[in-house]
């Protein structure tokens, strides 16, 4: 069995990794009803015994002692790590893993990733070092950050550089939160772009997930569950918002956006934990989702957001379950699919789905969504037998498509608008190690991306049925 690190930076992203291994603990409670320490739980847990001398790791198959996550967090503010060292997961971490400071990157990503990265780039080594030295197959590393504030993007980025030169043959997938166009820091716009150049050469994968989608994802589930029609209540902890049955207690805000992002990293890896008929191993998302190395960014899509508690209506259709997967009320991001060019996706399900509904489906949605000429079949499937908490099954899609280039575009705009005045552009240069062609290459870097895309989507209206192969001049 193999195992993955979780690398949280920054206050947005320790707050969803508090999340995940708050809802990762009631999933794995869910299953494992012996109190084993099984395969699953040493995925992304340690089983340690504090009577060993040296607080040693157990072997797969005891009793469960004391369960260790398997984390990194780092963040240059105390507030949220505190929080979580003095709550119900303080058990799950230790001092070890922690790496804060008293104040802050201030929004800036100079700050984070020059200043901070170069005063704490040994400790962050050494970190890392022990966390990959705990696993027996190290697989992966999820590297969760915000993209507008300064330790998220500067640090986060920082982390993802270090993480290639010190593990390179391990995969690195990055969940990176985009900001909203009313974010209220200023000068999300540049760490923002600053932090995609990092991304676009550092990660295998990248899955962009925006704080807008977030909120209307919510806001959708809390209609239906305060004005939905008689007859249509909503199973309280079946959304994908809830924290129900996890040890926290309280909900605090952005609990139930945070809740979503946790989801998607326990989807992803549900069939690297758990049994299923046709398991996907995460080295082989980018493998098979990434043709191109710049081209990594997954566009990921949840469903079902809910289920409903009167037992007397019937479950949503398996099919109506993989057509939401291709609708923008699912995505993580604010996008067309429909309209967008596939290079690859993958579906992955969970719970009691058969293989012919997944092929079924896949033929079903094949006219609807364009793929590539020279990548028409490309579908990666993975099942996994054990569904989420408070649910039947459920699936997630991870698109790499054109669809994510007006997201990008609208990102290049509102850098532009900052940077044709130069406004802020001090608080940057003032950092050591910062020189203004930092931001000429960042922005150079992201219209490169989004010109890639574009020749894509241009290639969209030549696409022909059967397109004839090269033939090799003679």
């Amino acid at each position: 069995m193999t195992q993955s690190v979780v690398v949280q930076v920054g206050q947005c992203g320790n707050q969803i990794g508090c999340r995940f291994w708050d809802l990762a603990l009631r999933e794995h409670a869910h299953v494992n009803k012996k109190g084993l320490y099984d395969e699953a739980l040493s995925s992304f847990f340690q089983n340690v015994d504090s009577r060993k001398r040296d607080g040693g790791a157990c072997s797969v198959g005891g009793r469960i002692q004391y369960l260790k996550a398997r984390a990194v967090l780092v963040d240059m503010e105390e507030g949220v790590v505190n929080e979580i060292l003095q709550g119900p997961l303080r058990e799950v971490f230790d001092s070890t893993q922690l790496l804060t400071d008293v104040s802050g990157s201030g929004n800036n990503w100079a700050a984070g990733h020059m200043t901070y990265g170069s005063v704490y780039r040994e400790q962050i080594v050494d970190k890392l070092r022990k966390a990959a030295e705990h696993c027996d197959c190290l697989q992966s590393f999820f590297l969760i950050h915000s993209m507008g504030g300064g330790t998220g993007s500067g640090l986060g980025t920082r982390v993802l550089s270090l993480l290639e030169e010190e593990f390179p043959d391990v995969c690195r997938i990055v969940t990176a939160i985009y900001p909203s166009a009313e974010d209220d820091v200023i000068t999300s716009p540049y760490n923002s772009v600053l932090a995609m150049r990092e991304l676009t050469e550092h990660a295998d994968c990248v899955l962009p997930v925006e704080n807008q989608s977030l909120v209307d994802i919510v806001d959708k589930i809390n209609h239906m569950s305060h004005g939905g029609k008689p007859g249509s209540a909503i199973k309280r902890d079946s959304t994908i918002i809830s924290g129900q049955g996890g040890l926290s207690g309280t909900e605090r805000p952005f609990d139930a956006m945070n809740n979503i992002v946790a989801n998607l990293l326990l989807n992803i890896t549900s069939s690297a934990r758990f049994e299923g008929s046709l398991n996907m191993d995460l080295n082989e998302i980018a493998m098979n989702l990434v043709p191109f190395p710049r081209l990594h960014y997954l566009v990921p899509s949840l469903t079902p957001l809910y289920t409903l508690a009167d037992v007397s209506v019937p479950s949503r259709r398996l099919d109506q379950m993989f057509s939401d997967a291709f609708s923008k009320d699912h995505q993580l991001i604010r996008a067309d699919p429909k309209h967008s060019l596939y290079l690859a996706c993958a579906l992955m399900v969970r719970g009691n789905v058969q293989v012919s509904d997944l092929r079924r489906n896949i033929e079903r949605l094949k006219p609807s969504l364009p793929f590539v000429s020279w990548n028409q079949e490309g579908w990666k499937t993975g099942m996994c037998s054990v569904p989420p908490v408070g649910h039947s099954h459920s699936l997630l899609a991870l698109a790499n498509s054109t669809c994510v280039k007006p997201t990008f575009m609208e990102l290049r705009d509102r850098f532009t608008k900052l940077y044709r005045k130069k406004a802020h552009l001090h608080h940057y240069l003032h950092v050591d190690g910062m020189e203004q062609s930092i931001f000429s290459e960042a922005i150079s870097s992201l219209c490169s991306l989004i010109e890639e895309y574009h020749h894509l989507d241009a290639s969209k209206s030549r696409l022909v049925p059967d397109a004839p192969r090269l033939s090799i001049a003679r």
